[in-house]
């Protein structure tokens, strides 16, 4: 169950004004705004949070009873925020779409939304709004990196590939083939992999990518080859399919794009990443390409210690707009 906020903060809460998204599907799809009602289930006390420190918890509790003050980028327009956290989500791979998807309110499905951000992408990426020639070198930087670089500031690095799930008896009987004439497995399936199967370095391979939700229904299996300096450290062969592709910030930009508001990502550190003994907030801007037409999106991160591609975990944040708004009075000017 989640735990209610209890006094003022909670009662003298509004929610916030209907919102008129402006989405790029049919109109009939646009679900209804939330009643004060049906929404307060999922005000979250950061007290009840589990996986923080003391000292965390304390200054997200100040998002909550103090919150964000925020400005439109061009226009006169600003808003006082208060932020609740908005419940967990399965790290399943899917939690960037399951947390934006509650923070948003939608009616659908996280795996709608993942589609939707995906053909996002995938129209502007074709119609040029994007720049192709930078997206594809971040998209490389992610998943197929050098690996004759970047080891000085990463131990491990990763390197994906997409495999037809059609075709996953063709390739094992390929790397078995490769093993009966004395290579190891993992040299056999680096081999057969790299050779056969799509590598995740533009656009279009990251839309292929980005679709995959771990479902049996999915047409791609991701598979992971794990490097150090030295050469091969482990491949992961998926051999159930349920590896789903973990939500970047090319997925957060495009999401942003979609409902054409800002997303911030809010991550906080506890006092060993800080000077003093506090816990320390970053907010993470990702903006939309076009103009900003709504109040923003918040959602809280949490780092694994990953270094690889996927290392992150999202949950939603619940905006509330403030009883009285006081730019002196927030944490944070945005």
């Amino acid at each position: 169950m989640r735990k209610l906020l209890e006094g003022s903060v909670l009662s003298s809460l509004q929610p916030l004004s209907p919102l008129s998204l402006c989405w790029h599907s049919k109109p009939e799809e646009i679900p209804p705004n939330n009643t004060e009602d049906d929404f307060s289930d999922d005000l979250t006390d950061w007290e009840s949070v589990s996986g923080l420190q003391g000292p965390e918890k304390r200054v997200l509790q100040s998002l909550t009873s103090r919150g964000v003050f925020w400005k439109h980028a061009s226009k006169p327009i600003s808003e006082h925020f208060l932020l609740f956290h908005g419940g967990d989500v399965g790290a399943d791979g899917n939690c960037l779409f399951s947390a934006a998807n509650i923070a948003l309110r939608l009616k659908g499905s996280a795996f709608d939304l993942r589609r939707r951000v995906v053909n996002r992408f995938s129209e502007d990426y074709v119609s040029g709004v994007l720049a192709k020639g930078e997206i594809d070198v971040a998209i490389r930087n992610l998943y197929r990196p050098d690996m004759e670089l970047g080891w000085g500031v990463h131990f491990i690095q990763e390197l994906k590939l997409l495999a037809r799930k059609k075709d996953r008896e063709s390739l094992d009987s390929s790397i078995d083939d490769l093993v009966r004439v004395g290579l190891t497995r993992e040299a056999a399936a680096e081999s057969v992999y790299k050779e056969r199967c799509i590598s995740v370095e533009n656009g279009d391979s990251w839309s292929k990518y980005m679709s995959i939700t771990g479902d049996s229904d999915d047409e791609y299996d991701i598979i992971s080859l794990h490097y150090t300096e030295g050469g091969l450290l482990s491949v992961d062969e998926n051999r159930n399919g349920k590896a789903a592709a973990f939500g970047d910030d090319i997925a957060i930009e495009a999401l942003a794009s979609e409902f054409q508001r800002e997303i911030f990502v809010v991550q906080v550190h506890g006092s060993d990443a800080s000077l003093g003994e506090d816990a320390t907030l970053f907010f993470l801007p990702h903006q939309p390409h076009g103009e900003i037409l709504e109040s923003p999106l918040f959602l809280f991160m949490r780092g694994t210690g990953w270094c690889g591609a996927g290392g992150d975990h999202y949950e939603p944040l619940i905006a509330r707009a403030a009883p009285i708004a006081s730019k002196e009075n927030a944490v944070m000017i945005l």
